[in-house]
This record gives C-alpha cells, sequence and structure tokens, in this order.
C-alpha cells in the first residue's frame, strides 16, 4: 500500500530536464513576437526554426530518459500553440500582412485558429492514429514555411508590395493544410538507434553543408517541399485504390462471365 502512494506522489511530480527543453522553446517563440513588434524581422524567423529544433529535442529526451508526463504533454502543447501557433502568425503579419487591412489580420487569425485545431486534434488521436503518418501539416512544419519566407524575405530585401499577395495566399494555404485530412510522412518510424549505411552519414554531411552555404533558402525550400509531399502523396494512395477497385471490379466480371459460361454450356 505504501508503495502504491509513493508511485502515485511520483508520477505527479514534474521532470526538469524535458520541461527546460520545452520551456526554451516557448522563450523562443515568445522572443520571435517581440522581435516582430520591433521590426526585426530576421532574429523572429530564426527563433522559430529555433524554436522548432528545441520541440523535437524535449519529446526525445522525455523518451530516452523515461520522463514522460502528463504534464510535460500539456505543456508541451501549449508551447507548440505560442511557437507554432501564434508566433508565425503575428510575424508574418507584421512583416506584410498589417498592410492589406482587415484581410491581413484574417489571414493571420486564420492561420493560428488552425494551428490551435491542429494541436487539438493531434492530442485528441494520441495512441489511436497511426505513427507512420500525420493528418494534416503539422504545426512545426507549417511554421517553418511562414517564417522560412520571412527569412528569405529579409535576407534578399525584397518589396513588401510584390509580397504581401504572395504571403496571404501562403498563410492561408499552409493553415487550411494543417487542419486538412491530407497525409504527410511523419518519420517517426525511423530509429536512430539502428545501424545505418555508410553513404547515409555523407547524405547527412551534405545536407548541413547546404544548410550551411544558404540557411533561409534551403530550409524554406526544404519544408515548402514537404508541405507539397502531403497532397501528391494523397493522390497517389487515391490513384492506387482506385486502380485496386477497378483491378477487383473486373476480376468479379470476369469469374461472373466464367460461371455463366459454364452454365450455358
Amino acid at each position: 500500500m505504501i508503495k502504491k502512494v509513493v508511485a502515485r506522489h511520483r508520477r505527479r511530480g514534474i521532470y526538469l530536464l524535458p520541461n527546460l527543453f520545452t520551456t526554451a522553446a516557448l522563450f523562443s517563440g515568445f522572443y520571435a513576437i517581440v522581435a516582430a513588434m520591433h521590426g526585426r524581422f530576421e532574429p523572429a524567423a530564426i527563433a522559430v526554426f529555433v524554436a522548432m529544433l528545441l520541440d523535437g529535442v524535449d519529446g526525445r529526451v522525455a523518451r530516452m530518459t523515461n520522463t514522460q508526463t502528463d504534464f510535460g504533454a500539456e505543456y508541451d502543447s501549449l508551447s507548440d500553440m505560442v511557437s507554432f501557433g501564434l508566433a508565425p502568425a503575428l510575424v508574418i503579419y507584421q512583416w506584410a500582412l498589417s498592410d492589406l487591412g482587415k484581410l491581413g489580420w484574417l489571414a493571420a487569425f486564420i492561420y493560428a485558429a488552425t494551428a490551435a485545431l491542429r494541436l487539438a486534434r493531434f492530442n485528441t488521436q494520441v495512441g489511436i492514429a497511426d505513427k507512420r503518418y500525420f493528418q494534416g501539416l503539422a504545426s512545426p512544419s507549417a511554421a517553418a514555411i511562414v517564417a522560412g519566407m520571412v527569412w528569405v524575405g529579409e535576407t534578399y530585401s525584397l518589396e513588401h508590395v510584390l509580397l504581401n499577395q504572395t504571403a496571404w495566399i501562403l498563410t492561408v494555404v499552409v493553415g487550411l493544410l494543417m487542419v486538412s485530412n491530407v497525409r504527410y510522412y511523419s518519420f517517426k518510424t525511423l530509429n536512430l538507434r539502428d545501424r545505418v549505411p555508410f553513404v547515409a552519414i555523407l547524405a547527412i554531411v551534405l545536407i548541413l553543408v547546404l544548410v550551411s552555404a544558404n540557411p533561409p533558402v534551403v530550409l524554406f525550400s526544404v519544408f515548402f517541399a514537404y508541405a507539397l509531399s502531403g497532397p501528391i502523396l494523397t493522390l497517389i494512395q487515391l490513384r492506387k485504390r482506385r486502380a485496386e477497385r477497378q483491378q477487383a471490379h473486373k476480376q468479379i466480371e470476369s469469374e461472373g462471365n466464367k460461371d455463366q459460361n459454364l452454365e450455358n454450356s
């Protein structure tokens, strides 16, 4: 009986290490908002990517150290809402959408609202959804696209007048992809503890070189391509299912014709 009480007491505790990374991710998202308010858009965009990196670390640290708790999961979700929902929406609003008036802040709100809906849906499907795929674009990837556009625009000093409409379309489309039924590969089945061939290490080195050569363009291109991969994968799966149905229908028809021929004979 005493052991059960001690075990329950331990479950109620808060583990420091994974929550430190979550707090750091939350700080990065908050810093992005503050930087955007002061017109420092490049640091704001970079802060969103830093938050994304820290968000990927906290979950792995919790699993590796066996420190997963309900508190940590809820805290991580709230941190994601700030870092990948509010921060990207406010950064791109301050950068380009504010010039569009009501349409601008409505687009930013659509993104923030869809990010909240995406996170809520993800939390309710934990344990029952297929871990190989995400249903809808993950909020960190969506935030990387929005922040990546701001980073590219600031790096190359692109005129905001030419980007207002593009930023509006990108913000709304990315937001809708988060709440869509489009499937995205989650990469959660990759086991980093397994042995890999030498070519895999070489590929990682090449990726790091590409990112170092031009971080804003490479990161934006990678996550934009990932956003396109979902609809493409969905179309391929739909065509595959349609072909399987047609093949099964033809097989049923051929078997029916054989039976009819046997009856006639």
